[in-house]
């Protein structure tokens, strides 16, 4: 696609949190590396889809990308315009290209305010969104168009169910009229049975209006419903990136591989060809993660590679000598568009 295209494209991002010990002179004993050198694009009218396992750094990117914490290093770049270290004024211009849906629909909407007050906030912040005389009209279009009734505008979130709580969050992103969604677990607190109609209500908002989602998500399946391309993070690193039948019909990282076993796999015919794969170990601390390929230390490719070495690693297996110390590039695969951080992706892709 062409770079006109383009309206989110994230650089080399990272986030890292100081961690100081001492009560009286607090002294810098190491950092958090959250995010650690993301780079994503996200083109008009798609879908990325953000997975991997708690702690891997999905959540910070988010933030950092609608400026609620600032990177540490890196680019964000917003329809080619460089917005990482702006002011005040252009940050809350941004937040109307960029808006937040929320994982939990039962803490991120305030349990004191009405869901027409909730909604209108956005008009009161942005105030030549919508006149005085008609927000309450934009308000009630915003319920309906999100599958509300506009008579419940003053009825409270109690009064609601998760599930339209979630619409109630959608209808207030909506609010600023935003070309990007950054959805962070839009689903995961909803019931299986809700979770499809949240799911198709994006996607009708999206065909109607042109947005662009940044979809993070855990649940694999969820993901390759809605998403046109996917990013698959670990330790605070993009270890594979690709269209969604790339990611998911030929992985080429031995994690993405892994996390693919673990889904539920709906056609018993299939399961057979599946290959189980069982991470051992827990996901490593970002604070001191391991050298080389962070991944090296879980890693069920690793000990069957010819030539491994003896490492230190939780079951006392054997590790490639490259995968303890030399951090893999995320490089290209069988196709531009389809790139991997592994030393040995094509045996991955050949199991």
């Amino acid at each position: 696609m062409p770079e006109a295209d383009v309206v989110l494209e994230v650089r080399d991002l990272a986030k890292h949190y100081p961690v100081r010990r001492g009560v009286v002179l607090k002294r810098q004993i190491g950092e958090v590396k959250a995010v650690d050198g993301v780079s994503l694009t996200l083109r008009k009218g798609r879908t990325l889809g953000l997975v991997g396992e708690s702690g891997s750094g999905k959540s910070t990117l988010a933030k950092v990308l609608v400026g609620v914490e600032k990177p540490t290093r890196g680019q964000i770049l917003v329809d080619g315009r460089d917005v990482t270290d702006v002011g005040r004024a252009e940050r809350r211009a941004l937040r109307r290209t960029i808006q937040m849906v929320f994982q939990d629909p039962y803490t991120s909407l305030n349990p004191r305010m009405s869901i027409g007050e909730i909604v209108g906030e956005a008009f009161a912040i942005h105030p030549d969104m919508a006149p005085a005389g008609d927000r309450g009209k934009a308000v009630r279009e915003l319920l309906d168009r999100v599958g509300l009734n506009p008579d419940h505008v003053h009825r409270y979130p109690h009064q609601f169910s998760g599930g339209q709580r979630q619409r109630i969050g959608i209808a207030r992103a909506l609010a600023v009229r935003p070309r990007i969604l950054l959805c962070d677990e839009p689903v995961s607190a909803l019931d299986v049975s809700i979770q499809g109609q949240v799911i198709n209500l994006l996607e009708e908002l999206q065909d109607d209006l042109g947005l662009s989602y940044l979809f993070i998500a855990h649940d694999l399946s969820v993901v390759r419903h809605i998403a046109d391309e996917v990013a698959v993070m670990y330790l605070g690193r993009v270890v594979e990136s690709g269209t969604d039948d790339e990611v998911y019909e030929r992985p080429h990282h031995p994690y993405t591989r892994a996390l693919m076993s673990a889904a539920p796999v709906p056609d018993p015919t299939r399961r057979d060809d599946c290959l189980e794969i069982m991470l051992e170990g827990d996901v490593p601390s970002p604070l001191d993660p391991p050298t080389g390929c962070h991944f090296h230390t879980r890693c069920w490719l690793a000990p069957l590679i010819e030539g491994s070495v003896d490492a230190e690693r939780p079951d006392g297996r054997p590790v490639p000598a490259v995968c303890r110390n030399d951090r893999p590039k995320l490089a290209p695969q069988e196709s531009p568009d389809h790139h991997a951080a592994c030393h040995f992706a094509a045996d991955v892709a050949r199991r």
